[in-house]
């Protein structure tokens, strides 16, 4: 499954990429019949200056290694993985248009894959060993032409080699990290795009040296050279921190790519957050820790916009995540950071976030126009329209959409508030999952409608294959009106999964031998789940707005991607900062109700262990937060926020609480 997941994502990487080249190689010359029309002069770009960018692109290697526990054993291994990162250099172009540079950069391998080069088992143990990222320091050298630059590549690389090994009795993992160096060699094409763009491709490959050491339990492991090719996709933008225009270097004429056919944009947020020790009498293995804890999640994103033809976007969204949440992101229902995966990652790791195509068909009448943005081209568009979005992205980029509390990166952070409580989005461990939708949108009103895929089980990365058979279903009705003036919206969603899950009350007419718990993952078969979310948004003054959620479910079964809710209201309100003389600050203050069905709460009480809650046992209360924070812009691109979490009956557990968890969020965005 997961090879198919990421054909599936290569393919998609690989049409958009062919798009893109197809528009960049396209003639100056238009025909009409056999007379050719007059074309603009190819633009000079100016090869020389600073530049940093992004790459994406994929790997194969392979090593050796050997282990000694007490014998010795050898076997070779090979590997592949998607990769990403970021590069930084200088190119000086010499005449007659020779260039020289120097480059440095940084990859990180796919969260899928997570850098594993090799793993095997002992008699005692099972050893895996990791490369966390792979950097290098390169000279360039080449030849550029007006807009094309070729050239080869060498210099220095190195890696970190992470080495565990998990105990077979305990199941305890001890880790030892080592630096591997090497060197690198290859060749590229780049391509100016515009003025201060170019986009490449590139191949390369790395070799690394040995590394070697002993596990406290002494277990030796010797990891030879590794070989690593790669080839790939880069998008470089030029810089200038003279002050000067930083067109100046670059004639005037034609590009490859209609500047308004594309855009990019990219953002940065780091969370930090952590609580103060609080009454915890018993834990189970999914209980909020009662000691004092603190953790950081971030989180960079790029959003690439391509118009190949009017109508049609294409969209590719590669995005580095790094950090834990609180706990393992465990714990709480309403979990206090949306930006804390259900995966942990100590370094980086590359995710294609989102790769989707739009396609747009107007119906005539009024226009609208649409402002440049993340995911987001600049342009007009009727009012009156279908939309179609495929692909792979999160569920609620489309639906469940609010001004007040949608995006943990600038608004709220609790999950039930910026979402929808018992809602149970289908997603992978990160937050996406692949599928479609369609929009009929009119000036007063909208409806839409989608299909998405679901995990094979609860909270897996891997994706149920059976298309139309098991998915999720979705459909929602957006009504617009205006209150004293004021614009507000309702929104009425439905939704039915067709999943693979286990039912509350078929685990607990279990026998219960080992473990000691219902486990629900032995009730699994192909059941339906279903639920409504009311959503609300209302301004009441232009720097005022007040927004409520209202969700339920039945709570028959397990969640297979969201979180442990079968009942939620939420409520809140926003208030922008122009009475102190700051405009662009914001106040946000929200409280937030959830339950639990009869059937899970005694499931819950009986030990059962849910997607983020399970104390092994209960004392039933509704779990109920408060969030209030406060937004500094201190300038367009960059906010600083201070959020406090009060959450009363952490799991729904009476016994266990009230934790007061403190957050700083700082969120960049160009």
């Amino acid at each position: 499954m997961r090879k198919t997941i990421d054909k599936i994502r290569l393919a998609s990487v690989a049409a958009a990429t062919c798009s893109f080249v197809t528009s960049c190689l396209a003639a100056e010359i238009s025909v009409v019949g056999s007379r050719p029309l007059k074309a603009l002069p190819i633009a000079t770009y100016d090869w020389s200056g600073f530049y940093v960018g992004g790459h994406v692109g994929y790997g194969r290697g392979s090593g050796r290694y050997s282990l000694f526990d007490p014998n010795q054993t050898t076997a070779s291994s090979s590997f592949g993985s998607l990769f990403g990162g970021l590069q930084f250099g200088y190119n000086y172009l010499l005449p007659p248009r020779l260039l020289v540079g120097i480059e440095g950069d940084i990859s990180f391998p796919n969260y899928l894959d997570d850098g594993i080069v090799a793993s095997r088992t002992t008699p005692s143990s099972a050893v895996t060993e990791k490369l966390d990222f792979i950097s290098t320091v390169r000279g360039r050298a080449g030849y550029a032409f007006d807009q094309w630059l070729f050239y080869a590549t060498g210099g220095l690389a190195w890696s970190q080699a992470r080495f565990l090994e998990v105990s077979n009795s305990t199941g305890n993992e001890d880790k030892i990290l080592r630096m591997r160096s090497g060197w690198a060699l290859g060749v590229g094409a780049e391509l100016a795009i515009a003025p201060d763009w170019t986009a490449r491709l590139e191949y390369l490959y790395d070799h690394l040296g040995k590394a070697s050491g002993t596990f406290p339990s002494g277990t030796g492991y010797e990891s030879t050279t590794v070989g690593l090719s790669s080839l790939r996709l880069g998008l470089n933008r030029k810089l200038d921190w003279t002050g000067a225009d930083i067109t100046s270097g670059n004639t005037g004429g034609s590009w490859a790519i209609d500047p308004s056919s594309w855009n990019v944009h990219g953002q940065l947020t780091f969370i930090e957050q952590g609580y103060p020790a609080f009454r915890s009498p018993y834990q189970g293995a999914n209980s909020l820790t009662g000691a004092r804890q603190i953790q950081n999640t971030t989180s960079a994103t790029a959003f690439v916009g391509y118009r190949p033809w009017d109508g049609t976007e294409i969209y590719f969204n590669p995005e580095l995540m790094q950090g834990f949440g609180l706990n393992n992101t465990l714990g709480v229902a309403g979990f206090p950071n949306g930006e804390a995966q259900k995966s942990n990652f100590p370094v980086p790791r590359i995710d294609i976030a989102r790769v989707f195509v739009r396609q747009t068909f107007g119906l005539g009448g009024e226009q609208e126009t649409v402002e440049d943005g993340p995911n987001q081209l600049a342009g007009k568009q009727d009012i009156s329209r279908i939309t179609v979005t495929a692909g792979r992205f999160a569920v609620i980029d489309i639906f469940d959409g609010n001004a007040y509390s949608h995006d943990p990166r600038v608004d709220f952070l609790n999950w039930n508030m910026y979402c929808c409580g018992s809602y149970d989005v289908t997603m992978d461990k990160i937050g996406y999952t692949w599928g479609a939708s369609a929009e009929l949108n009119q000036k007063s009103w909208a409806i839409r409608a989608g299909y998405f895929l679901v995990p094979v089980v609860s909270n897996s990365f891997n994706y149920d294959i059976h298309i139309l058979e098991r998915g999720e279903y979705i459909g929602e009705l957006e009504l617009r009106y205006s209150l004293f003036s004021q614009p507000g919206k309702l929104r009425l969603m439905g939704w039915a999964n067709i999943a693979n899950m286990g039912s509350y009350a078929d685990a607990l007419a279990m026998p219960i031998t080992t473990p000691s718990y219902p486990d629900i993952a032995l009730t699994r078969q192909v059941r339906a789940n279903y639920g409504f979310v009311a959503n609300v948004e209302q301004a009441i003054t232009s720097d005022l707005g007040v927004f409520a959620r209202a969700s339920w479910s039945p709570g028959l079964v397990e969640i297979i991607g969201w979180t442990d809710c079968d009942e939620s209201l939420s409520f809140g309100t926003v208030l922008k900062g122009s009475a102190w003389g700051r405009p662009d600050d914001k106040i946000g203050v929200a409280g937030l109700v959830e339950g639990l069905s009869p059937i899970s709460r005694a499931y819950f009480a009986a030990g059962g262990l849910g997607i983020l809650i399970g104390d092994g046992q209960l004392n039933y209360r509704p779990e109920q937060i408060l969030e209030v924070y406060y937004a500094y812009s201190v300038n367009k691109w960059v906010t600083l926020t201070f959020d406090y979490q009060f959450v009363d009956n952490p799991g729904y557990n009476a016994d266990r609480g009230p934790v007061s968890v403190f957050s700083g969020r700082l969120h960049a965005q160009f």
